[in-house]
């Protein structure tokens, strides 16, 4: 004799089961992809003998399908932390940023396409801000161009108790680091491929020398 409240019970459970698979099925075209990178390590020797060792560490990306839902739009969380370390009691400033270009290399630290944004290259592929400097990664770019900007935005007081933007983290001694988490990239206007990366550039002060030592992540895409 068949048992219909046991056939009736499977039944539900088979399509219980279908229906938990179909929106399984559904997640992966709309969830983020996240890009282990593998951050970096530069050391360099100042004129006075001081040595200077910058590191990555830590760096990732999640990119996600377009919130503009076209292909001209990106978007990225990225992470990542910067240490430094000096041979003797100095100090300096760490400012964090990241380049983004469209259609234009970006292997060699700066772009052939031209950055603006307030990022100085010198020939050694050190950037040095200025104050026109951008911070936040919510960029409009079209094909050929580039931009950086920076991760910090440090609101504090100036010196007449005006409010004051700082796009570095200061450190006294032998070593400083600054770490960022979901620090978001969102680019528009690209309609062809997409790239960025991470830069840490540092200002090194001692008793005899001020100069500056950047350190390049590795390129990623950004779709």
């Amino acid at each position: 004799m068949i048992d219909r409240t046991k056939l009736a019970r499977a039944a539900g459970l088979c399509a219980s089961a279908v229906i938990t698979m179909g929106l399984l099925s559904t997640g992966p075209a709309n969830a983020d992809t996240f890009v282990p990178l593998p951050g970096g390590e530069v050391t360099k020797t100042l004129s006075d003998g001081t040595v200077v060792t910058i590191r990555l560490v830590g760096e990732s990306a999640a990119i996600s399908p377009s919130l503009g839902a076209t292909p001209v739009h990106r978007n990225a969380w990225v992470s990542g932390s910067a240490q430094v370390e000096l041979s003797g009691a100095a100090g300096g400033s760490i400012f964090p940023g990241y380049t983004v270009g469209c259609q234009v290399n970006i292997a060699g630290g700066g772009a052939t396409g031209g950055v603006d944004g307030g990022v100085n290259w010198n020939d050694g592929r050190n950037v040095r801000p200025s104050a026109g400097a951008n911070t936040g990664g919510n960029l409009s770019l079209g094909p050929g161009q580039a931009r950086s900007f920076y991760v910090l935005d440090l609101e504090q007081s100036d010196d007449f108790g005006n409010e004051s933007h700082k796009k570095r983290i200061r450190f006294r001694g032998d070593s400083g680091s600054v770490t960022w988490a979901d620090e978001t990239i969102g680019l528009s206007g690209c309609g062809g491929y997409a790239q960025a990366r991470a830069f840490v550039s540092v200002e090194v002060e001692t008793e005899n020398v001020i100069t500056w030592v950047t350190l390049w992540g590795a390129p990623f895409s950004l779709g």
